[in-house]
């Protein structure tokens, strides 16, 4: 399996990758399904009524992360990526309104999201946590085409039969085709280059172009992410009445920078702030980067303007190999455990966050091929147990304050590393399969359901 460092770093909105913009994207490839019209129920006739049902966690937690807006507007063709935030609100409004959705070579069809989205909070669906039942119906409301769907975590989207299958696309021919640290060390020795190096000729390769520019608008979309987190304040939507506080942490930072009697530590309250800026944007709904996740998506960019913007002789530039470097780290994780809170807990989200900031970190610092492994997994091991328990299901609480936690780890664990030669007891992939193998004796509660730890014990909720 080849993952291009544009899958796991993917332009969407908040509050949730897997449960805002996975919902969306399925709602999409389904209208795709149903225009293409294979597997269609035999004597159904034309589609007259859309419905959707969600399951497990999409269903426990989905009004806290939007997941019905999201299906919503993806039946009324929007798509993460190019969401208009004004026109997706006026389409929210119309078809609640009109009970109708208009879909190009179908016409209009009924979709009343009162009657039509229904929250199923029964079982969840055999494959994966985050599970969801799509179907159209004719005019005497027969079943006319029906399609199940998984988002499995970072905007990724699989059918039924794509995940029961559990084959992959044929990888395209790369130099470097690594599926383990392990492979990934013994090819860096090999062709004596870096892993930013290994994953550019392997994207170029994969995708007919060096992605240089791709990087820089991933970058330019993380730090104007931050930027508008910043600038911002006020409380978040959702009803907890969480209270934005990068604005007012970074203009105190602002106002200290100039002092000379700042402490060390304040340096941790530059990465958490920056980390917070991303995670309040995501958690208003904003546009963000999958990195590798919405949950997570504070750590990555947090890590990169702190080496912009406090580290002496850092280099612009050398933003393309952090994020090359992180890419590599999170491909890894993704195709050997999971990025999915749903399937995981919060250690798939945060710590593959922590643990792909800290390798790229540790890149551009000038790390080794196994000093960036090696920070990976520092950072890695460190979220080991970490779990999904978002007060009110909403991505708030805790998760705003972990990212700034988990770059403060992130930092902490590129600069162990490079104290080191790279020699360490537990390799990357031994992490790696922990993770995987705690998450799948995690008890359900703690994987983004919102029934267990701080969702039932904390009063607000």
């Amino acid at each position: 399996m080849f993952l291009s460092v544009f899958d796991l770093f993917k332009i969407g909105v908040g509050p949730s990758s897997s449960h805002t913009m996975g919902p969306m994207i399925a709602a999409g490839r389904f209208l795709d399904a149903l225009r293409d019209g294979t597997d269609r129920v035999p004597g159904a006739g034309a589609p007259a009524r859309l419905s959707c049902r969600l399951h497990g966690s999409l269903a426990l937690t989905g009004k806290g992360h939007a997941t019905d807006r999201a299906v919503i507007l993806g039946f009324a063709g929007f798509d993460p990526a190019t969401l208009d935030a004004a026109a997706a609100e006026a389409a929210l409004s119309q078809i609640a309104q009109t009970g109708s959705v208009t879909v190009p070579g179908q016409g209009r069809l009924r979709f009343d999201p009162r009657a039509d989205l229904i929250f199923d909070f029964g079982p969840p669906l055999p494959l994966h946590a985050n599970g969801m039942v799509l179907q159209a119906h004719d005019a005497a409301d027969n079943l006319a085409f029906s399609q199940t769907y998984y988002s499995v975590g970072g905007g990724f989207v699989v059918t039924e039969r794509e995940f029961a299958a559990q084959s992959e696309p044929p990888a395209p021919d790369t130099p470097h085709p690594f599926s383990t640290a392990a492979e990934m060390l013994v090819m860096a020795h090999r062709s004596k280059m870096s892993i930013a190096e290994m994953k550019r000729a392997n994207e170029s390769m994969a995708n007919g172009t060096d992605p240089g520019s791709g990087l820089d608008r991933i970058w330019t979309e993380m730090s104007g992410c931050i930027d508008r987190g910043l600038a911002v304040d006020g409380v978040l939507p959702g009803g907890l009445k969480v209270r934005r506080r990068a604005h007012a942490i970074h203009t105190k930072l602002c106002a200290e920078s100039g002092l000379n009697l700042v402490p060390p530590h304040v340096t941790n309250d530059w990465l958490s702030v920056y980390a917070m800026a991303v995670n309040e944007e995501n958690a208003a709904g904003g546009r963000v980067v999958t990195a590798p996740t919405n949950g997570a998506a504070g750590v990555v960019p947090a890590v990169i303007r702190y080496y912009l913007d406090h580290v002496p002789g850092a280099r612009v530039a050398a933003v393309r190999e952090f994020l090359l470097t992180a890419a590599a780290i999170g491909g890894l994780i993704k195709r050997n455990a999971s990025i999915s809170g749903a399937e995981v807990g919060c250690q798939g989200e945060v710590g593959s966050a922590a643990a792909m900031a800290a390798a790229g970190f540790c890149a551009v610092l000038g790390g080794t091929p196994e000093q960036v492994e090696n920070a990976a997994e520092i950072a890695l091991e460190h979220h080991l147990g970490m779990t999904c328990d978002p007060v009110a299901g909403l991505v708030q609480i805790p998760c705003i304050e972990r990212n700034g936690m988990g770059a403060i780890k992130a930092v902490a664990a590129a600069s162990l590393a490079l104290r080191g030669d790279g020699a360490h007891a537990v390799p990357l992939d031994a992490c790696i399969e922990t993770m995987r193998q705690t998450g799948r004796d995690m008890d359900v509660r703690y994987k983004e359901t919102s029934l267990g730890g701080l969702a039932v014990n904390l009063p607000a909720c």
